[in-house]
């Protein structure tokens, strides 16, 4: 019987032993990673997501915002490097001349400092500012034309970008009543823009009369808009011109209508303020037939000027002189 307690004894205290010595194993070596005890081991930090609530508006972001009239479009870009192939190589070798200058400038200012400090090199103390002042001259000259150049690129730019807008305006063609955009009619007609009151756009009608033949042979074609909401009464019968041929070209000459009037008033009201105009003047726009403003003014177009200036559009000059349109 003792025998027994004792084994029983002993068997018990080896087991408390292995157990003691499995356990402090187990503290000094690196824990195993399971799919039990993973999460109790790895604190990874918590995921940083970014949401637009997240991020506060700075003040120079609503100021760039606030000077930038439009977004610039990819079509203004491409037609502006079109129109102005070479000025992104001009503006490179204006930086390039202007670091070269300054550098230069720094260089001789370096000298002249020790040529002053050492009055055995005061004989090249006049040489030094010469040269000095050939580099702050180089450098001034080429900022400047730098500067005036990426001047003139930002008003082609936003002038490109005002036509893009106006290409996007939406007209409706009085003979099938389809709704068309001004840009659908690049390299077709020549739009010519009334806006103002009806009374404006009867006499601006009974204007250009005399001169229908002359227009229709040019590609105009009149877009009336009549800013006071009114509509102009526009008389096309036969009792006024005899000739039938010549009343459907009258018709053909104003058969188009602005439609989504407060965009279209909208791009004129952005026009005459950037030209000092009051809102409620009555003015004319040209287009060319590329689409770009060709000319512009306060009051009746000159109906008389356009059958002068403006090549036809058939017969033998055809493609020819498309470009022809006058000066932008």
């Amino acid at each position: 019987m003792a025998t027994l307690v004792s084994s029983q004894t002993y068997i018990y205290h080896c087991h408390i032993s292995k157990q003691a010595l499995y356990q402090a194993k187990e503290s000094y070596s690196p824990r195993r990673f399971s799919r039990h005890n993973h999460r109790e081991r790895l604190h990874f930090p918590p995921r940083l997501t970014i949401t637009r609530k997240q991020l506060p508006l700075s003040f120079n972001t609503v100021c760039f915002a606030a000077d930038e009239p439009s977004e610039i479009s990819a079509d203004a870009r491409i037609r502006s490097e079109v129109l102005s192939p070479f000025r992104s190589v001009r503006m490179f070798f204006y930086l390039a001349f202007i670091a070269s200058g300054s550098l230069g400038g720094l260089i001789a200012t370096s000298r002249l400092i020790g040529a002053l400090a050492n009055p055995a090199r005061s004989g090249e103390v006049l040489e030094i500012v010469k040269g000095l002042g050939i580099d702050i001259g180089a450098a001034s000259l080429f900022a400047f034309l730098y500067f005036n150049e990426n001047k003139t690129k930002n008003a082609q730019m936003a002038r490109l970008s005002r036509e893009e807008n106006l290409a996007k305006l939406k007209m409706r063609v009085e003979e099938n009543n389809k709704v068309i955009s001004v840009g659908d009619l690049r390299g077709i007609a020549r739009l010519v823009i009334c806006a103002g009151p009806a009374e404006f756009i009867e006499e601006a009608f009974n204007r250009s009369k005399e001169f229908t033949q002359g227009l229709v042979e040019r590609g105009v074609v009149v877009v009336a808009y009549a800013t006071d909401g009114n509509s102009p009464v526009l008389e096309f019968d036969e009792t006024d011109i005899v000739d039938e041929e010549i009343s459907q070209r009258r018709k053909r000459l104003w058969r188009v209508t602005p439609v989504f009037v407060p965009e279209w008033e909208k791009w004129l009201n952005e026009q005459k303020k950037l030209a000092n105009v009051s809102s409620d003047s009555p003015v004319y726009l040209s287009l060319r037939l590329d689409g770009r403003v060709r000319a512009s003014g306060v009051g009746y177009p000159p109906w008389q000027a356009f059958v002068a200036q403006l090549p036809p559009v058939k017969g033998i000059w055809t493609g020819l002189l498309d470009g022809m349109d006058g000066r932008v």
